[in-house]
């Protein structure tokens, strides 16, 4: 008899409250969602919906007011009190690199902070995402101000996976890049999730990013995930916020997407 493959993430029944000045404002109730082991699960939804807070929450840095949050196995509190670097890689939207290190010490970062490493290994392991994510070595001593767009989110993303992390999180990944960058951005990921076998999570608004790359779409609204499906289902999905997120003005674009990328992930 098969034993049942757990979800890499698990959410269940949650609430997530935010208080201020004594006023409550319940951003999520009784939200649900599992994602799979190998799927790219993109979360859209509104302005305020808390997309960004559901990838804090699976980070552990963020906790539910209640509910469950069930990351590779573990609490996703345990997480954030161990540090979830080896674990979980996360991509900030504006790259959040250290300005006053050069692009091999942010990549780095992660390994010195074990320091249990010595330095010629965790220069080489460095390195090594450093071209993985196609860049050339002479990169290396760049400072973060010295580099364009795109490779400020390249180098933050061989931060986000220099521990070999089975689950990678993304926050609006391709934002403030012009098309061509965000198209080229999407390839790298691409090619990453298939030759690392990476479980990700994505959060965008872009339709481009959305359809070149996601497996499945949860669609927050209402305070709850309302739908978790392939992009075609999800579209037809009966809820105004999805009619205008993307068959409103956008809707002729997106119709070319999902014809381009109809098997996306």
């Amino acid at each position: 008899m098969s034993q049942a493959v757990l979800p890499v993430v698990e959410i269940s029944k949650l609430w997530t409250v935010f208080r201020n000045a004594g006023r409550e404002t319940v951003i999520h109730q009784d939200l649900d969602l599992r994602i799979e082991a190998g799927e790219v699960l993109s979360i859209v939804g509104g302005s305020g919906s808390g997309k960004t807070v559901l990838l804090r929450q699976m980070l552990g840095l963020e906790h539910p007011a209640r509910g469950n949050v069930t990351v590779l196995g573990q609490p996703a509190e345990q997480l954030g009190a161990e540090g979830a670097a080896s674990r979980v890689g996360m991509l900030f939207q504006h790259g959040a690199l250290f300005s006053a290190f050069t692009v091999l010490e942010n990549i780095a970062f992660p390994l010195r902070e074990l320091k249990t490493l010595p330095r010629a290994l965790i220069r080489e392991v460095a390195m090594v995402k450093l071209q993985m994510v196609g860049l050339e070595p002479s990169q290396a001593h760049k400072m973060p101000a010295d580099l364009s767009g795109g490779m400020v989110k390249r180098v933050a993303l061989a931060r986000a996976l220099v521990m070999d992390p089975p689950l990678l999180l993304l926050d609006e990944p391709t934002a403030g890049l012009d098309p061509d960058s965000a198209d080229d951005f999407c390839v790298l990921l691409r090619s990453l999730h298939r030759e690392l076998g990476l479980t990700v999570v994505m959060v965008t608004h872009d339709l481009d990013t959305l359809f070149e790359l996601s497996s499945r779409i949860a669609v927050v609204a209402d305070k709850r995930i309302i739908v978790t499906a392939i992009p075609t289902e999800v579209i037809a999905y009966p809820h105004p916020f999805i009619h205008d997120f993307f068959l409103g003005e956008r809707g002729q674009r997106a119709s070319a997407l999902l014809h381009k990328y109809p098997l996306a992930g």
